[in-house]
């Protein structure tokens, strides 16, 4: 059960703020569909994304065994971020 509750709370934090519930945001705001509608929408894109996820983490564990995973996420997360910046300075300059 600890288990479950790190992944609710790291899943959940991660999720604040991020362009996906920016999104949600605007397109609840519009009201163009009813609250629920969007909430329905959102969830069930939530869930699929999240158990492509699963799935490919599933078996990315038991065919790439020798390949170490979190430092290829990391390499990944420093890899968008610099990219990011660097899409931010690209147009300043």
């Amino acid at each position: 059960m600890q288990a479950f509750f790190a992944i609710f709370v790291t899943v959940f934090l991660a999720e604040l703020g991020d362009k996906t519930q920016l999104a949600t945001v605007l397109f609840a705001s519009d009201g163009k569909m009813p609250a629920y509608a969007v909430f329905i929408a959102a969830a069930a894109a939530l869930v699929a994304s999240t158990a492509l996820a699963v799935v490919v983490g599933t078996l990315a564990e038991r065919y790439m065994t020798m390949v170490p995973l979190k430092l290829i996420a990391g390499l990944g997360f420093i890899v968008i971020g610099a990219y990011t910046v660097w899409d931010h300075f690209k147009d300043v300059a």
